[in-house]
């Protein structure tokens, strides 16, 4: 038996068309061909591939055992050539065939999935490249040319040739386990006693600050490399921390966290931005991504004179010590709920509740989870 010949893309098209329309006359009518043309082709690509395709001893072509099998191998031909020619075309006018992006472990998870899904409904043919890291590994991914565009919290010395745009910012809140020494004192908790317990702190994999120390309070700290180990840890009782809102409210609700009143403030802001190397011009894709981390509708309370650079606040009794977050507020804005409610009055300690039942948990996760997908 002679081996298969090589079918032509237009063979291939005419066999699906006539699967897909029901038989010869309606697809030659889909493709403003004849019937006679139709049947030809057919008869050609089974003398091609030396197999029967259709079984026409009926009024209406059945496809036959091989015809099965191979209809599943020209739709995926069909459909790679198709995919092939839209990249090409976006190609030739200009469009990237790959944006590589490096995202903050502090970006809220739900608006970064709600961009993505945007980037793939408008630039299906443009492949995403995404990574996640902290502080200065994201400048230098974006130094180094390893990813187009980075979403950063502010890093001091920053290269020149690194461009940036505020892009918001997130609300970081100091936690512990309600099993913590530090959730067990009334009232707010003074810097000296906060200094001696371990403080649970996201260490920079990168160079660009190295010596240097972020919200770093306490006398003795744990450095970690990510923020979900930081967040097993903080549950676990092992030290206290400053956490994303977002990615510790469904703990603080049921009450396997505790957000801590400290000298300092119940909650700070993380100021994030858009940056990308100024001496490369980006592309439309990249482009666009950029404008959506722009536009993102910020929520929350804005910062004083809108100034969302880290501020040095000093620290009572301690001149020499300081943190980069601002400070947003010690209590509730008025006619708002408090941060956290597991807290029922400053100072006091949350009673941990039972984990919500899994129809209450977010779609996707398994209580408990760490991080909540739900919109707020």
């Amino acid at each position: 038996m002679r081996d298969p010949g090589l079918p032509s893309l237009d063979q291939l098209r005419v066999f699906i068309a006539v699967i897909d329309h029901g038989g010869f006359a309606h697809a030659a009518r889909a493709l403003h061909r004849t019937q006679s043309v139709i049947s030809y082709t057919i008869a050609n690509l089974e003398e091609q591939l030396n197999v029967e395709l259709l079984d026409r001893s009926k009024r209406k072509p059945v496809l036959t055992e091989a015809g099965k099998a191979l209809l599943a191998d020209a739709r995926a031909v069909s459909l790679k050539v198709d995919g092939m020619r839209a990249r090409a075309k976006a190609l030739s006018a200009g469009l990237e065939a790959e944006v590589s992006v490096v995202v903050d472990v502090m970006f809220s998870t739900c608006k970064l999935v709600r961009i993505l899904h945007a980037f793939q409904k408008e630039f299906p043919t443009v492949a995403m490249r995404l990574r996640t890291e902290a502080l200065g590994a994201v400048t230098e991914l974006v130094l180094q040319r390893e990813c187009h565009i980075g979403i950063s919290g502010w890093m001091p010395g920053t290269p020149d040739t690194i461009e940036r745009q505020s892009c918001g910012f997130v609300t970081m809140v100091p936690v512990a386990s309600p099993e913590h020494p530090l959730a067990q004192i009334e009232g707010k908790i003074p810097s000296a006693v906060l200094r001696e317990h371990t403080q649970l702190v996201l260490t920079d994999r990168s160079t660009l600050t190295k010596g240097q120390d972020f919200g770093v309070l306490a006398l003795r700290d744990w450095r970690l490399g990510d923020l979900s180990s930081k967040h097993a840890l903080l549950r676990s009782g092992i030290g206290w921390g400053n956490m994303p809102v977002e990615f510790v409210q469904w703990d603080l609700d049921a009450g396997r966290l505790v957000q801590l009143h400290i000298s300092e403030g119940s909650a700070f802001s993380f100021p994030l931005y858009v940056i990308r190397r100024g001496d490369e011009e980006p592309g439309p894709a990249t482009r666009w991504l950029m404008q959506q981390f722009l536009e993102l509708e910020q929520t929350g309370e804005p910062l004083p004179n809108h100034d969302l650079r880290p501020m040095p606040v000093p620290v009572p009794g301690d001149a020499g010590l300081s943190h980069m977050y601002h400070r947003l507020r010690d209590e509730a804005t008025p006619g708002q709920p408090a941060p956290a409610k597991a807290r029922t009055r400053a100072g006091a300690r949350a009673k941990p509740g039972p984990p919500p039942p899994m129809g209450d948990a977010p779609a996707g996760l398994t209580a408990p989870a760490p991080i909540s997908l739900r919109r707020r």
